[in-house]
C-alpha cells in the first residue's frame, strides 16, 4: 500500500505530473531521466499549472516517489561537465515495475466512465474460431501459433467476464435506484432489453459449440498443448515448471467457464440464468416507471404533498403526531438500547417523552453498536523477552538450590540466607493458609520430584529460627523440612 501513497499525499497533482512525464518519456523508448529532463518533458505535455514544474521542485518529488518504491534511483557519472558537478550526486530514476503498475492503475480509475458499460457479445464467434485453430495448432504442434492462440483466448474470455461483471453491478445501480427519471430510462429501455437478449440468445447457441470444440482440443492432448504453450513462452524469469503450471490453471480456467462439472453449472450457463434475472429486474422496473407515469404519483410528488401537510399542522404536537403517522419513528427499537432508569420509565412510553439516552457516536452516525476495532499490532521486543527468561530461570535454579539446601540442613541451629529465608516463608504461607497441619511444596526447576516438603507439627514450646532478616518465633509450633 506504500506504493500507493502519492495518490493521497499533500502534492499528489505534482506527483502524477512527474510520473505522466516518466510514462511519456517511455513510450518514446526513454526509460532513465534527469529531473531537468522530467521538467522539459512536463513543458510538452503537461495543460495545468501542477504540471508547470522547475528542476528544484522536481528534485525533491522524485526522491520521496524512490521513497515509496515507486520509481528506482541509479548513479550517473558521465552528466558532470566539471569536477564540481561530478563530485555533486548525480541520479537518474526510472519507474519500477511495481510502480509502472501502480500509477497505470491510478490513471485507469481517473479516466474511467463508470457508466460505460456493455457484454462482449462479439467475442463468442471468436472464442470458437480460435478454440478450433488451437485443436489444428496442436495436432500440427506448432508451439508458437499454440501459445499465441492460448494468449488471445486467454485475453478474450477475461475481458468478457470483466464487461459482464461491469455491466451488471451498473444494471444492478439502476435497477435499486430511488432517482428513477423515466424519460431517461424509457429512451434507452428499448435498447437495453435488446442488448440482454442478443447476448443471452447467442450464448446459449455457442455454449454447446465451445464445449465441443474444448472436447476437440482435449483429444489431441492437454499435455502436449500445454507444454508447447510454456515453451514458446518469453517470460524468462519463471522457471519451465512455473510456466507449465500458469499455463495449466488458464486452460483450466477456460474449461469451467463451458463445460459444466459433474455436480454443478459452468459460467456461460450462471451467466445466462444472471442475464434472464436482469432482463427481469429491468421489465419490473419499466413497469414501475410506467404506473408513475399513469398514475401521475411519483416520490418527489409524495414528498411535496407532505411537506405541505407538515407545513399547514396547527400546533409542533400535530407535527410530532404526524411524523410518528408517517414515519412510525416514536420509539425506535432497532437501537436494541435499555434505559439505564427500566424500574422508573416503563418500555411503553415515547421515546419523546421519555429522558434522553445517551449513545456512542458510531451508533448515532451508522447505527451500529461500537466495537473496539481490529486488535493494534503486537509490539515483540524479542531482546527483553529474552532477558527477562533469562532472569527467571535464574531466579528458579537461585530457588531450588535454596530449597535442597534447606532440606539438606534443616532450619534449626543455623541462620538462613535470603534465598532459604524466602523458600521457607513461601512453604510456611502454603501450610499455614490451610489451617490445618498441612503440607507445602516448592517444584523443582525442571518440574521432577526433587521439591522439598515443609510440615508443621504442634510443639509444648515455641520455637526460633534464625534468618538473615532477623528471628522468626513459631508460637507452639515445629518445622519440619525434608
Amino acid at each position: 500500500m506504500k506504493l500507493f501513497a502519492f495518490a493521497t499525499a499533500e502534492k499528489r497533482m505534482e506527483y502524477l505530473w512527474v510520473l505522466r512525464a516518466f510514462d511519456h518519456a517511455r513510450a518514446n523508448y526513454v526509460v532513465l531521466l534527469h529531473a531537468a529532463e522530467v521538467s522539459r518533458v512536463l513543458e510538452r505535455i503537461a495543460d495545468e499549472p501542477a504540471g508547470r514544474l522547475s528542476p528544484a521542485d522536481i528534485t525533491p518529488l522524485l526522491e520521496q516517489l524512490h521513497a515509496w518504491e515507486v520509481l528506482e534511483r541509479s548513479y550517473d557519472g558521465t552528466r558532470a561537465a566539471t569536477l564540481a558537478e561530478y563530485r555533486n550526486r548525480h541520479f537518474v530514476y526510472q519507474l519500477s515495475p511495481a510502480g509502472y503498475q501502480v500509477f497505470r492503475a491510478v490513471e485507469d480509475v481517473l479516466s474511467a466512465r463508470l457508466d460505460d458499460a456493455s457484454l462482449s457479445r462479439l467475442a463468442l464467434p471468436d472464442l470458437l474460431a480460435d478454440m478450433e485453430d488451437l485443436a489444428a495448432a496442436n495436432r500440427a504442434a506448432e508451439s508458437d501459433l499454440i501459445f499465441r492462440k492460448l494468449s488471445r483466448l486467454d485475453s478474450t474470455l477475461s475481458d468478457m467476464a470483466t464487461r459482464a461483471a461491469h455491466f451488471y453491478l451498473t444494471l444492478g445501480d439502476l435497477v435499486r435506484t430511488t432517482e428513477i427519471t423515466p424519460e431517461t430510462f424509457l429512451s434507452h429501455k428499448d435498447a437495453l432489453i435488446t442488448h440482454m437478449r442478443e447476448f443471452s440468445s447467442d450464448l446459449s447457441r455457442y455454449a454447446p459449440k465451445l464445449a465441443a470444440a474444448i472436447r476437440k482440443v482435449e483429444s489431441t492432448g492437454i499435455d502436449e498443448l500445454i507444454q508447447r504453450a510454456s515453451s514458446s513462452d518469453e517470460r524468462v524469469f519463471l522457471s519451465p515448471a512455473e510456466r507449465e503450471a500458469d499455463w495449466r490453471a488458464r486452460w483450466a480456467g477456460l474449461t469451467q467457464w463451458f463445460v459444466s462439472p459433474e455436480s454443478g453449472q459452468s459460467e456461460s450457463e450462471r451467466l445466462r440464468e444472471g442475464t434472464m434475472s436482469a432482463i427481469s429486474a429491468v421489465l419490473s422496473l419499466l413497469r414501475r416507471v410506467t404506473e408513475t407515469r399513469r398514475g401521475g404519483v411519483s416520490r418527489e410528488s409524495q414528498l411535496r404533498h407532505l411537506a405541505e401537510w407538515f407545513a399547514a399542522t396547527p400546533s409542533e404536537e400535530s407535527a410530532h403526531a404526524l411524523f410518528q403517522a408517517v414515519f412510525d419513528l416514536g420509539r425506535p427499537r432497532h437501537l436494541s438500547m435499555v434505559h439505564p432508569d427500566a424500574d422508573i420509565i416503563p418500555d411503553s412510553q415515547s421515546w419523546w417523552d421519555a429522558t434522553p439516552v445517551e449513545i456512542s457516536r458510531t451508533l448515532a452516525e451508522t447505527g451500529r453498536p461500537p466495537s473496539p476495532g481490529i486488535p493494534a499490532r503486537v509490539q515483540r521486543n524479542d531482546a527483553s523477552i529474552r532477558r527477562l527468561r533469562e532472569e527467571q530461570l535464574a531466579a528458579q535454579r537461585s530457588r531450588t538450590f535454596a530449597a535442597r539446601s534447606l532440606a539438606a540442613g534443616g532450619v534449626y541451629e543455623r541462620t538462613l540466607d535470603n534465598a532459604e529465608t524466602d523458600v521457607l516463608l513461601r512453604l510456611l504461607n502454603a501450610a499455614l493458609t490451610a489451617g490445618v497441619q498441612v503440607s507445602g511444596r516448592v517444584g523443582s526447576a525442571s518440574g521432577s520430584e526433587n521439591g522439598v516438603k515443609l510440615t508443621l507439627s504442634p510443639h509444648t514450646e515455641s520455637t526460633t529460627v534464625q534468618t538473615a532478616r532477623g528471628r522468626l518465633h513459631l508460637d507452639g509450633l515445629r518445622v519440619t523440612v525434608q
